[in-house]
């Protein structure tokens, strides 16, 4: 399982991520009903993102992450990736 932060620019004109935003939503609604993506979501005050991929190695996660133009748009960030291993979850998540 993988955390994924992003950063958001809040210069208005590296705001082209909101462009690629309505495609990115759809590969993500995609990804969650595959089961690869457990949540994902922007920060309250939109200075980025949270997102919590359910995959076995890294090479996965890079080629969701490659196949998604809206992570190297300009404004968008991805401030850092770390391999997660939760040691509590809720009962919904029992299977991943």
């Amino acid at each position: 399982m993988y955390a994924v932060q992003l950063a958001f620019a809040s210069d208005p004109a590296d705001a082209s991520r909101f462009e690629l935003r309505p495609a990115h939503r759809e590969r993500l609604a995609a990804l969650a009903a595959e089961g690869r993506l457990l949540a994902a979501g922007p920060w309250a005050d939109d200075s980025g993102a949270l997102l919590v991929f359910a995959v076995d190695a890294r090479s996965d996660l890079d080629a969701i992450l490659a196949q998604d133009p809206y992570y190297e748009a300009p404004g968008v960030t991805v401030a850092s990736i770390q391999e997660w291993n939760p040691v509590t979850r809720h009962p919904a998540l029992a299977e991943v």
